[in-house]
């Protein structure tokens, strides 16, 4: 069985996995097997992860019971997850060698030692201590704790909408979520408590002034709780007053005057997160870097309205018949928000300013573009809203899986060796052509590919009787739309052949 076609198989089941807590397959299970870490390693993208996971001995192909899937509670919805289908499948891929001699994930950041890149990002999933407190015992290196001002907010309910992805998820996420409830005194004393219990972590302080004034108090009385750096958050996209946020990100010169106004009241590495809801990064990030921020952070929520009539399950947060414009996030930004940290990193004079790349990273896939594309930091909030904080287990096995088969020792190596991947339209190749490679005894002739090309590309596929697909090279262009759409992993990238004139 063809290795891309197994994976596609793998994924596909997993995909569906409700990703239960106390998960019942697990503890149905007579055998030591954890069924539910390997269907979560193998949902986030880290097969390699799942596969040392399995127990040396075959106990599924005797197995006649079936206990987990009995107890799966994807039954009750449909049918459970195909679990004696899965671990044999897995088996039969070759096993990982063993995990001595594992890379090492510590990097720094700002001026700062962490043992690994990934933090919790300013938002609701840091914004106590017992919330962070447990994410640090699970293996997150720190926290950008929820933004923190010196006025009160009135939060409004409901505040979330989703845009559906596949099964059972989201891809994308629109809140109105504004700033941290507690107080500026209860948040001081959360922060100290967080420092005392863990001084090898790293917390860091998101805060957000009114005017300059409050942006120099802000960042004094933060930088009394001994925490280790402070973010100002230029990017919010929703807050209820003007002046406020992504207002300040879209003005170079509010950007400059209040990183002057905080550099005044704290010695502390300064962040400055940008927004995404402007046509170029560049300019108030330069503004922040001349100002006096240390590092830059990209990306915030991006404006958006998700659906206006509220008749789908996911519509608007609808409150008293009245939505408003608020922040979306989610994986589906993610490629956005890579390219507003390229635009940074690749701009001469913010030239070896740390960059902390956020917005849409779910697996350790998602941060691996972030790193080679210059970031030493990796804050995430969207993802762990919806699957918690366990996703940190795949995000370091995954990304250590992938140093260790490129034989890289330090996760710090691979920082931004990216950026020259990145060209110019008028810079890619135009005079070859990458036909695509059709595995026919993969294929189960549901025709997708063959609807897709017709319809939204260059009709370059014919669907025979029997339902085999057959390209003719004279019309297809090469786009690879037909391998996109292909649910079986039956189609692969083939040979680069020079056009034919």
């Amino acid at each position: 069985m063809d290795t891309n076609y197994t994976l596609q198989l793998l994924n596909e089941e997993s995909a569906g996995c409700l990703l239960c807590e106390n998960a019942p397959c697990t503890a149905a299970c007579p055998h030591p097997i954890a069924i539910h870490q390997i269907l979560q390693s193998l949902y986030f993208s880290n097969p390699a992860g799942a596969a040392e996971k399995l127990p040396d001995t075959d106990f599924c192909s005797s197995c006649t019971e079936k206990a987990c899937m009995n107890a799966c509670l994807k039954g009750r919805m449909t049918r459970p997850v195909a679990i004696d289908t899965v671990l044999p499948v897995l088996a039969s891929l070759s096993q990982p060698s063993e995990t001595e001699n594992a890379p090492d994930l510590s990097i720094d950041f700002c001026g700062l030692h962490c043992e690994n890149p990934f933090f919790l990002s300013s938002s609701v999933v840091g914004s106590n201590y017992e919330m962070i407190s447990k994410a640090f015992d699970m293996g997150w290196a720190g926290v950008v704790y929820k933004t923190i001002t010196s006025f009160a907010h009135n939060e409004v309910s409901p505040r979330f909408a989703t845009t559906p992805g596949t099964h059972h998820g989201f891809c994308g996420f629109k809140n109105l979520e504004e700033s941290s409830e507690h107080t500026l005194e209860e948040n001081i004393a959360i922060m100290r408590r967080l420092k005392h219990d863990y001084p090898n972590k790293i917390v860091i302080a998101s805060i957000m002034g009114q005017d300059e004034d409050d942006w120099t108090f802000l960042a004094r009385e933060l930088t009394k709780a001994g925490i280790d750096a402070l973010e100002c958050n230029f990017s919010c996209p929703h807050m209820a007053y003007d002046g406020l946020g992504t207002d300040v990100g879209e003005d170079p010169a509010l950007v400059d005057r209040y990183v002057r106004a905080i550099k005044r009241g704290s010695h502390l590495p300064l962040i400055a997160k940008m927004t995404a809801n402007i046509t170029n990064v560049v300019p108030p990030a330069i503004a922040a870097v001349h100002a006096g921020a240390d590092a830059l952070a990209a990306i915030n929520t991006i404006k958006s309205i998700v659906n206006v009539s509220g008749d789908n399950f996911s519509g608007e947060p609808c409150v008293s018949g009245k939505t408003a414009v608020g922040g979306y996030s989610g994986n589906a930004v993610h490629p956005i928000a890579n390219r507003f940290v390229y635009d940074m990193a690749a701009t001469p004079q913010l030239k070896n300013i740390p960059l902390s790349g956020t917005g849409g990273v779910e697996n350790w896939h998602d941060a691996l573009d972030f790193l080679l594309l210059g970031c030493t930091n990796i804050q995430i909030t969207t993802a762990i809203m919806q699957y918690g904080y366990r996703i940190i287990d795949d995000l370091i096995n995954g990304l250590k899986h992938y140093l260790k088969s490129h034989h890289i020792t330090r996760v710090s190596e691979i920082v931004g060796k990216g950026i020259s991947q990145v060209v110019g339209a008028d810079a890619l190749d135009r005079e070859t052509i990458c036909y695509p490679k059709f595995h026919h005894n993969q294929c189960i002739g549901c025709g997708r590919c063959y609807i897709s090309c017709y319809d939204g590309g260059h009709q370059a596929l014919t669907m025979t009787e029997d339902r085999s697909i057959r390209m003719n090279p004279k019309k297809c262009v090469g786009c690879h739309l037909c391998l996109k759409v292909c649910p079986t992993a039956a189609i692969t990238v083939g040979t680069r052949v020079v056009k034919k004139k």
